[in-house]
Protein backbone atom coordinates (compact mmCIF):
# COMPACT_ATOMS: atom_id res chain seq x y z
CA UNK A 1 0.00 0.00 0.00
CA UNK A 2 1.13 3.56 -0.61
CA UNK A 3 0.74 6.23 2.05
CA UNK A 4 1.59 9.91 2.17
CA UNK A 5 2.65 12.23 4.93
CA UNK A 6 1.47 15.76 5.64
CA UNK A 7 4.80 17.43 6.35
CA UNK A 8 3.23 19.57 9.08
CA UNK A 9 3.66 16.40 11.13
CA UNK A 10 7.42 16.98 11.13
CA UNK A 11 7.37 20.76 11.37
CA UNK A 12 10.07 20.64 14.03
CA UNK A 13 12.35 19.46 11.22
CA UNK A 14 10.92 21.18 8.14
CA UNK A 15 11.31 24.64 9.65
CA UNK A 16 15.06 23.98 9.79
CA UNK A 17 15.68 21.57 6.91
CA UNK A 18 12.79 20.53 4.69
CA UNK A 19 15.06 18.43 2.47
CA UNK A 20 16.17 16.32 5.43
CA UNK A 21 12.55 15.87 6.49
CA UNK A 22 11.66 14.65 3.01
CA UNK A 23 14.67 12.31 2.94
CA UNK A 24 13.67 10.72 6.24
CA UNK A 25 10.01 10.55 5.22
CA UNK A 26 10.95 8.55 2.13
CA UNK A 27 13.33 6.31 4.08
CA UNK A 28 10.53 5.34 6.47
CA UNK A 29 8.40 4.10 3.59
CA UNK A 30 6.06 7.00 2.82
CA UNK A 31 5.50 7.23 -0.93
CA UNK A 32 4.37 10.82 -1.26
CA UNK A 33 3.98 14.04 0.68
CA UNK A 34 1.49 16.82 1.21
CA UNK A 35 3.11 20.19 1.79
CA UNK A 36 2.31 22.83 4.39
CA UNK A 37 4.49 25.53 2.89
CA UNK A 38 7.90 25.33 1.23
CA UNK A 39 9.82 26.81 4.17
CA UNK A 40 11.51 29.46 2.06
CA UNK A 41 12.58 27.09 -0.71
CA UNK A 42 11.73 27.77 -4.33
CA UNK A 43 9.37 25.46 -6.21
CA UNK A 44 12.37 24.37 -8.30
CA UNK A 45 14.27 23.35 -5.16
CA UNK A 46 11.24 21.48 -3.83
CA UNK A 47 10.91 19.62 -7.14
CA UNK A 48 14.56 18.61 -6.97
CA UNK A 49 14.01 17.10 -3.51
CA UNK A 50 10.95 15.20 -4.68
CA UNK A 51 12.95 13.75 -7.55
CA UNK A 52 16.02 13.03 -5.42
CA UNK A 53 14.08 10.98 -2.87
CA UNK A 54 11.57 9.49 -5.32
CA UNK A 55 8.60 11.08 -3.57
CA UNK A 56 5.28 11.95 -5.16
CA UNK A 57 3.24 14.97 -4.16
CA UNK A 58 -0.46 14.52 -3.46
CA UNK A 59 -1.30 18.11 -2.59
CA UNK A 60 -0.45 21.26 -0.71
CA UNK A 61 -2.13 23.01 2.17
CA UNK A 62 -2.42 26.48 0.73
CA UNK A 63 -4.40 29.23 2.42
CA UNK A 64 -7.07 31.09 0.49
CA UNK A 65 -4.94 34.20 1.02
CA UNK A 66 -2.53 32.64 -1.49
CA UNK A 67 -5.32 32.53 -4.08
CA UNK A 68 -6.14 36.20 -4.40
CA UNK A 69 -6.26 37.76 -7.84
CA UNK A 70 -2.84 39.27 -7.12
CA UNK A 71 -1.00 36.03 -6.33
CA UNK A 72 -3.13 33.46 -8.18
CA UNK A 73 -0.72 33.09 -11.11
CA UNK A 74 2.30 32.72 -8.83
CA UNK A 75 0.60 30.03 -6.76
CA UNK A 76 -0.48 28.12 -9.85
CA UNK A 77 3.03 28.31 -11.31
CA UNK A 78 4.53 26.87 -8.12
CA UNK A 79 2.15 23.92 -8.24
CA UNK A 80 2.92 23.24 -11.87
CA UNK A 81 6.65 23.28 -11.19
CA UNK A 82 6.39 20.64 -8.47
CA UNK A 83 3.82 18.60 -10.41
CA UNK A 84 0.96 19.08 -7.95
CA UNK A 85 -2.65 18.92 -9.11
CA UNK A 86 -4.39 19.49 -5.76
CA UNK A 87 -4.64 22.65 -3.67
CA UNK A 88 -6.17 22.08 -0.25
CA UNK A 89 -7.35 25.03 1.81
CA UNK A 90 -6.30 24.00 5.33
CA UNK A 91 -9.02 25.95 7.11
CA UNK A 92 -10.71 29.32 7.23
CA UNK A 93 -12.64 31.58 9.60
CA UNK A 94 -16.19 30.32 9.07
CA UNK A 95 -17.51 31.45 12.43
CA UNK A 96 -20.52 33.37 11.07
CA UNK A 97 -22.99 32.97 8.22
CA UNK A 98 -21.57 36.07 6.55
CA UNK A 99 -18.08 34.58 6.57
CA UNK A 100 -19.33 31.25 5.25
CA UNK A 101 -21.16 33.01 2.44
CA UNK A 102 -18.11 35.08 1.49
CA UNK A 103 -15.88 32.02 1.55
CA UNK A 104 -18.28 30.07 -0.64
CA UNK A 105 -18.53 32.94 -3.11
CA UNK A 106 -14.74 33.01 -3.47
CA UNK A 107 -14.46 29.22 -3.71
CA UNK A 108 -17.02 29.18 -6.50
CA UNK A 109 -14.88 31.65 -8.44
CA UNK A 110 -11.67 29.73 -7.82
CA UNK A 111 -12.85 26.22 -8.71
CA UNK A 112 -13.29 26.82 -12.48
CA UNK A 113 -10.22 29.07 -12.68
CA UNK A 114 -8.06 26.37 -11.14
CA UNK A 115 -9.69 23.65 -13.21
CA UNK A 116 -8.54 25.47 -16.37
CA UNK A 117 -5.00 25.12 -14.99
CA UNK A 118 -5.43 21.41 -14.28
CA UNK A 119 -5.70 21.91 -10.52
CA UNK A 120 -8.51 20.78 -8.22
CA UNK A 121 -9.47 22.75 -5.12
CA UNK A 122 -10.21 21.00 -1.80
CA UNK A 123 -11.03 21.98 1.78
CA UNK A 124 -9.61 20.37 4.92
CA UNK A 125 -11.87 20.25 7.97
CA UNK A 126 -11.23 20.62 11.65
CA UNK A 127 -13.91 19.91 14.24
CA UNK A 128 -15.57 23.32 14.06
CA UNK A 129 -16.89 22.96 10.51
CA UNK A 130 -19.09 20.05 11.60
CA UNK A 131 -20.62 22.04 14.45
CA UNK A 132 -23.04 24.99 14.38
CA UNK A 133 -21.19 28.31 14.21
CA UNK A 134 -22.30 31.53 15.89
CA UNK A 135 -25.29 31.73 13.53
CA UNK A 136 -26.14 28.05 13.69
CA UNK A 137 -24.58 27.26 10.32
CA UNK A 138 -22.67 23.99 9.86
CA UNK A 139 -19.99 25.03 7.41
CA UNK A 140 -19.01 21.57 6.16
CA UNK A 141 -22.54 20.89 4.94
CA UNK A 142 -22.74 24.34 3.35
CA UNK A 143 -19.58 23.60 1.39
CA UNK A 144 -20.95 20.23 0.36
CA UNK A 145 -24.31 21.61 -0.76
CA UNK A 146 -23.31 24.96 -2.27
CA UNK A 147 -19.96 24.26 -3.95
CA UNK A 148 -18.19 21.54 -5.88
CA UNK A 149 -15.05 21.79 -3.74
CA UNK A 150 -13.31 18.54 -2.94
CA UNK A 151 -13.44 17.64 0.74
CA UNK A 152 -10.27 16.36 2.38
CA UNK A 153 -11.79 14.65 5.40
CA UNK A 154 -9.60 14.80 8.48
CA UNK A 155 -10.84 11.67 10.14
CA UNK A 156 -9.62 12.55 13.63
CA UNK A 157 -11.17 16.02 13.75
CA UNK A 158 -14.35 14.52 12.34
CA UNK A 159 -14.36 11.97 15.17
CA UNK A 160 -13.61 14.74 17.67
CA UNK A 161 -16.71 16.61 16.49
CA UNK A 162 -18.85 13.59 17.35
CA UNK A 163 -19.22 12.31 13.79
CA UNK A 164 -18.68 8.77 12.54
CA UNK A 165 -15.86 9.14 10.02
CA UNK A 166 -16.84 5.91 8.27
CA UNK A 167 -20.37 7.17 7.73
CA UNK A 168 -19.09 10.58 6.61
CA UNK A 169 -16.99 8.92 3.91
CA UNK A 170 -20.09 7.13 2.68
CA UNK A 171 -22.28 10.23 2.85
CA UNK A 172 -19.74 12.38 1.00
CA UNK A 173 -18.78 9.72 -1.54
CA UNK A 174 -17.77 11.31 -4.80
CA UNK A 175 -16.61 14.52 -3.15
CA UNK A 176 -13.77 12.96 -1.16
CA UNK A 177 -10.64 11.74 -2.93
CA UNK A 178 -8.13 12.19 -0.11
CA UNK A 179 -8.24 11.87 3.67
CA UNK A 180 -6.07 12.72 6.61
CA UNK A 181 -5.71 9.51 8.56
CA UNK A 182 -5.10 10.60 12.11
CA UNK A 183 -5.67 9.32 15.64
CA UNK A 184 -6.16 10.81 19.06
CA UNK A 185 -8.46 11.26 22.02
CA UNK A 186 -11.70 13.18 22.34
CA UNK A 187 -10.96 16.74 23.33
CA UNK A 188 -8.19 17.46 20.85
CA UNK A 189 -5.17 15.39 21.92
CA UNK A 190 -3.55 13.90 18.83
CA UNK A 191 -1.67 10.61 19.01
CA UNK A 192 0.16 8.29 16.65
CA UNK A 193 -1.99 5.93 14.61
CA UNK A 194 -3.36 3.07 16.67
CA UNK A 195 -2.85 4.84 19.99
CA UNK A 196 -6.11 6.77 20.16
CA UNK A 197 -9.88 6.35 19.93
CA UNK A 198 -10.53 7.39 16.32
CA UNK A 199 -10.76 3.84 14.85
CA UNK A 200 -7.70 4.35 12.67
CA UNK A 201 -7.55 0.73 11.50
CA UNK A 202 -11.19 0.73 10.41
CA UNK A 203 -10.87 4.09 8.68
CA UNK A 204 -7.75 2.91 6.83
CA UNK A 205 -9.60 -0.17 5.58
CA UNK A 206 -12.62 1.87 4.50
CA UNK A 207 -10.46 4.40 2.65
CA UNK A 208 -8.63 1.65 0.79
CA UNK A 209 -11.90 0.01 -0.18
CA UNK A 210 -13.07 3.37 -1.57
CA UNK A 211 -9.83 3.96 -3.45
CA UNK A 212 -9.03 7.13 -1.53
CA UNK A 213 -5.60 8.69 -1.16
CA UNK A 214 -4.43 8.29 2.43
CA UNK A 215 -2.29 11.04 3.92
CA UNK A 216 -1.03 10.53 7.46
CA UNK A 217 -1.01 13.49 9.79
CA UNK A 218 0.17 13.31 13.38
CA UNK A 219 0.49 16.49 15.38
CA UNK A 220 2.05 15.65 18.73
CA UNK A 221 5.81 15.85 18.01
CA UNK A 222 6.19 13.15 20.67
CA UNK A 223 9.08 13.25 21.38
CA UNK A 224 9.88 14.43 17.86
CA UNK A 225 7.90 14.59 14.66
CA UNK A 226 10.02 11.95 12.95
CA UNK A 227 9.60 9.49 15.82
CA UNK A 228 5.86 10.06 15.87
CA UNK A 229 5.36 9.53 12.15
CA UNK A 230 7.61 6.48 12.22
CA UNK A 231 5.19 4.90 14.69
CA UNK A 232 2.39 5.75 12.26
CA UNK A 233 3.98 4.07 9.25
CA UNK A 234 4.89 1.04 11.35
CA UNK A 235 1.24 0.77 12.40
CA UNK A 236 0.17 0.94 8.75
CA UNK A 237 2.67 -1.71 7.70
CA UNK A 238 1.28 -4.03 10.36
CA UNK A 239 -2.25 -3.35 9.15
CA UNK A 240 -1.15 -4.08 5.58
CA UNK A 241 -0.01 -7.52 6.69
CA UNK A 242 -3.52 -8.25 7.92
CA UNK A 243 -4.95 -7.44 4.51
Amino acid sequence: MKYGLQLYSVRDITEKDIEYAMKETAAMGYSFVEFAGFQGKTPEEIKSYLDKYNLGVSGTHTGIDQLTDENFDETVRAHKVIGCENIIIPGADLSTKEKVDAFIDRVNVLIPRLAKEGIKLHFHNHSSEWLPNEDGVQAEYELFNRTEIGLEIDTYWTFNAGKDALQVLDDFKGRVSVIHLKDGLKGGKGLSLGQGEARAAEVRKKALEMGLTIVVESEGLDPTGLEEVKRCIEFLKEEDKKG
